[in-house]
């Protein structure tokens, strides 16, 4: 186990952070406000190191594997390392990502509107016309880095299941307090992760 310095999950004081168990790691994060009365402690892959991230997708895909997925459906951009992670430990060679901004070859494509807690404006997620063969029928993993109010993660099932997609599992490395379980409803039941944040709060 990585960083046994200290017992998971308990306050840090030094530069405002916050020590959290995923998995059998630990990991030191910051916590940083999100407008008026609001703070997180931020998890963002693309700042784990390499050696963290690949333990993670490790663990994960230990979790996973039982629901015996033929695909994995991640969002961009903070999801895909955690796709890229989990993958080759489920024996998969591709994923598929839910897009958040608009390209050209995107264009004709079927997307959903979606907000995030760490996001100021409303985004849409699309799902690539070309990759609609992929899900159709398929059974998915649906894999992201944090489940905080489980707009986001409801708004992808809502995309995949409306082009034949069966859910198997909303894996993430986190979820962020209990939220998500309203807003996912009968598909919170489906939820696996390393891990849980406190809920976004006003008391840090």
């Amino acid at each position: 186990m990585r960083r046994s310095r200290s017992p998971p999950d308990r306050r840090c004081d030094v530069d405002r952070t916050y020590l959290a168990r995923m998995g059998s790691q630990e990991i030191e994060l910051p916590i940083v406000d999100l407008g008026p009365g609001k703070q997180a402690a931020l998890l963002m892959t693309i700042d784990l190191p390499v050696s963290v991230l690949a333990q993670a997708g490790r663990e994960l895909a230990d979790l996973v594997r039982e629901r015996k997925p033929d695909i994995i459906v991640t969002a961009a951009t903070l999801g895909i390392p955690v796709a890229i992670a989990v993958a080759p430990h489920l024996g998969l060679d591709e994923y598929v990502v839910l897009q958040k901004s608009r390209k050209w070859h995107l264009r004709d494509s079927p997307s959903v509107e979606v907000t995030s807690v760490t996001t100021i404006d409303a985004q849409r997620l699309t799902l690539d016309a070309r990759r609609l063969a992929s899900i159709d029928g398929a059974r998915v993993a649906f894999i992201d880095d944090v489940i905080s109010t489980g707009r986001s993660a409801a708004a992808a099932l809502d995309l995949l299941t409306r082009h034949g997609a069966q859910i198997v599992s909303v894996a993430a490395l986190m979820t962020e307090g209990d939220e998500w379980r309203s807003a996912l409803g009968e598909s919170a039941d489906l939820v696996q992760s390393l891990g849980r944040l406190p809920a976004v709060t006003e008391d840090f």
